[in-house]
């Protein structure tokens, strides 16, 4: 009876073990064949524009290429929300929610960065007559300002503020996934944002589909903050204040606030 029950708990284990390399492999397979694909293509892009006969036809292949990629992470999440098990499971810690809301919030406040400023729809009129003016909520005008710097803004922050939004609400929200292998999948973006950020600033520094110039190079990076907290935009303490008076202020409080309730919401 005992030799039944061990070889019972043993095949148990290695199915659980099975089961988790499963749910790994689903976990990861959609986005490293975004991030291959993206690669392969992209580094030889001369070559390829050449064999196919044009940039059209590249074009095309390419967006072949990444449509069949997107389609199967959306297919690995179907397949693992379909085959997570409660043996593996696990409850995030006071810790871990706040990590999250940190990560969640920052690439909200660099989305958010993206749009028109936003500002009170309700002020004093300009004409100094005390008077309240009902005004629009967005700020129009602020984007029209034009800026002498090298950097600017989100430049003081990454150079690709698009991939990392997406990557640190993605990262902030593997850190509330029960199942590890979801947890993986949703490190994808940042995987993205890492090493698709990379690699296009290598292309970019050898003039293939784009130009980087190298004194904008110098000064930003392609991890967040990673320039800015170095010294490579000069003193640090200066350069954590210009990217304050040069963030739009109700932008991120409104970024802040919605990471703050989705993450109350868990």
């Amino acid at each position: 009876h005992s030799t039944a029950t061990t070889m019972t708990s043993t095949a148990a284990a290695a199915g659980n073990k099975l089961l988790t390399f499963t749910q790994v492999r689903w976990g990861a397979a959609g986005w490293s064949f975004f991030i291959a694909e993206n690669a392969v293509l992209s580094e030889n892009r001369t070559w390829l524009i050449e064999a196919l006969g044009g940039d059209e036809n590249y074009h095309a292949v390419y967006g072949t290429f990444s449509t069949l990629a997107m389609a199967s992470i959306g297919y690995s999440y179907y397949k693992l929300r379909k085959i997570a098990t409660t043996a593996t499971l696990r409850s995030p810690t006071a810790l871990t929610l706040v990590a999250s809301w940190s990560l969640v919030s920052g690439g909200l406040i660099l989305a958010s960065q993206a749009l028109p400023k936003l500002q009170v729809p309700v002020g004093l009129a300009a004409d100094g007559s005390r008077k309240l003016q009902v005004r629009c909520p967005f700020d129009f005008a602020d984007s029209k300002k034009q800026h002498d710097a090298t950097i600017h803004g989100l430049d003081r922050v990454s150079r690709h503020p698009g991939l990392w939004s997406f990557g640190l609400v993605s990262a902030g929200n593997a850190l509330l996934q029960a199942n590890p292998a979801l947890a993986i999948w949703w490190c994808g973006p940042a995987a993205v944002a890492w090493l698709g950020g990379m690699h296009t600033d290598s292309r970019f520094r050898r003039g293939m589909g784009g130009y980087l110039d190298p004194n904008f190079d110098a000064q930003t990076s392609n991890v967040p903050l990673v320039a800015l907290l170095t010294g490579r935009q000069g003193n640090v303490m200066t350069g954590l204040s210009l990217l304050a008076s040069e963030t739009k202020p109700l932008n991120a409080l409104v970024a802040v606030g919605a990471a703050t309730l989705w993450i109350l919401s868990r």
